[in-house]
């Protein structure tokens, strides 16, 4: 088994996330449900083709490598390394976000102000973090499919921001 699978369905969420974070707070409306659901369709589209980028750089060392088994072998055990960090991270938003989607209004507020805030700001260092695994379990190659991929995660928001949510001057 390999870890594409979950890696895919994490960025995918992570990109419709990041598309939501490019729109949120540009709108005062209180009824903004279509708005909110249609800036996390822009992010997970985005993230849907940035997210070629990993994989044809993983194709592409197959297709380039002596031993494509041992290549292989090497990105799907890099794989591993770079899921494990981000699948801590991901269980900590959907803690965070469960408490603010569950509990009382000021406790909710809370779990936002400490919980998902900063989390968001941690981004860039859990991505770091999943290079790094990717590195100590398949090395070089791996860290190159994992810094492609960790580039067009952390891309996702700032494409959408810029495409859709810029305010003219």
């Amino acid at each position: 088994m390999t870890p594409a699978a979950p890696l895919l369905l994490l960025g995918l969420v992570d990109a419709a996330f990041s598309g939501f974070r490019a729109y949120a707070g540009r709108d005062a409306r209180i009824r903004k449900r279509r708005r909110n659901l249609r800036s996390a369709g822009r992010g997970l589209a985005v993230g849907a083709v940035l997210l070629l980028a990993p994989a044809l750089a993983a194709v592409l060392l197959l297709l380039t490598a002596a031993d494509r088994a041992r290549a292989y072998a090497a990105l799907t055990a890099g794989g591993w390394g770079y899921l494990l960090p981000l699948a801590v991270y991901a269980a900590v938003v959907l803690l965070s976000l469960a408490a603010y989607l569950t509990l009382p209004f000021r406790a909710a507020t809370l779990a936002m102000v400490v919980g998902l805030g900063p989390l968001t700001l941690l981004r860039p260092l859990a991505v770091a973090a999943a290079c790094a695994g990717a590195l100590r379990n398949g090395g070089v190659p791996s860290l190159v499919v994992g810094a492609v991929a960790g580039a067009a995660v952390l891309g996702v928001e700032p494409l959408v921001h810029r495409r859709w949510y810029r305010t003219v001057q």
